[in-house]
């Protein structure tokens, strides 16, 4: 998803781009007072308001909006669909690209019809919505991101409730069921097996013979934390036991235990266990 639709003058203050996002493209864009013209794309836009009010208009699908445009208001664009926003200062937007297959799986998951599961929304207020977004803008802006899985957790989460705030619905997925004790098994395997590759939840999903949304739900409801939790825990028990016992390299170790590079590594432990990958070398001489 590497279209650059809207106006050139925008100036990108944050990107995914490289980060191996699944399904999901982000930016922070500080964009000039004026007229903006995005053209229809093949993946579905949300333009999240950041900071303070503009007056803005906005013409799209064949409508005009014209508004106070205030922080936290979220304009959602289906795929295919251009637009002309206009407004009266500098603004901040947050722009988020979700891949038609990724809101598909979401749309299937929830057993709606995908092609009727996002329509035009302007200014649309949704607090489970925003408090995802939020979210990935600080994930955007982390200077040592999380964990990918981390990342697709968050896509998987915004696909679903878009189609959730599509239909009006908020009804919870498989609230109260758990993992049978087969798949809980399986997974918790799998996941050890394969720590120092690049987990999915699709891949997840897929070996368990769930859905997205179930595998998210059953999968907390089981461990008692969502999957990039407990991969993240795993990883950081599998890194423990490598420094202690080997005089492998930190650089080497945090590879092994499936960490982007040694710096993720020590700032996921010193969060998370509350002790540096150096202290646990030093104490092991």
């Amino acid at each position: 998803m590497n279209d650059h639709p809207q106006t050139e003058s925008a100036t990108i203050l944050a990107t995914s781009r490289g980060r191996a996002w699944r399904g999901l493209e982000a930016e922070l864009l500080r964009i000039p007072p004026g007229r903006t013209h995005i053209s229809g794309t093949p993946y579905h836009r949300l333009g999240i308001h950041v900071g303070r009010p503009v007056r803005a208009k906005c013409r799209c699908d064949g409508r005009e909006h014209r508004r106070l445009q205030k922080h936290g208001d979220i304009d959602v664009v289906p795929a295919g669909l251009d637009g002309v926003w206009e407004d009266d200062r500098e603004c901040m937007i947050l722009r988020l690209k979700i891949s038609k297959d990724l809101f598909h799986r979401a749309a299937i998951d929830l057993g709606r019809d995908p092609a009727e599961a996002i329509v035009p929304q302007f200014q649309l207020r949704d607090p489970r919505l925003e408090a995802i977004v939020w979210a990935l803008k600080a994930e955007l802006e982390a200077d040592v991101p999380s964990d990918n899985l981390y990342a697709d957790t968050l896509a998987t989460a915004l696909a679903l409730r878009l189609v959730e705030a599509g239909s009006g619905s908020s009804r919870p997925v498989g609230s109260g069921r758990a993992l049978s004790p087969r798949q809980k098994r399986m997974l918790a395997d799998y996941i050890e097996d394969n720590l120092d590759t690049s987990l999915s939840l699709a891949e997840l999903a897929g070996l368990a013979g769930l859905s997205l949304s179930h595998l998210k739900t059953q999968f907390r409801n089981s461990f008692g934390m969502p999957p990039h939790q407990y991969v993240m825990h795993r990883r950081i028990s599998r890194a423990e036991a490598l420094i202690r016992s080997s005089s492998l390299p930190l650089s080497q170790i945090a590879l092994e235990a499936g960490f982007a590079h040694q710096s993720h590594m020590a700032n996921s432990m010193k969060r998370l266990v509350g002790v540096s990958p150096g202290t646990i070398a030093r104490l092991r001489n």
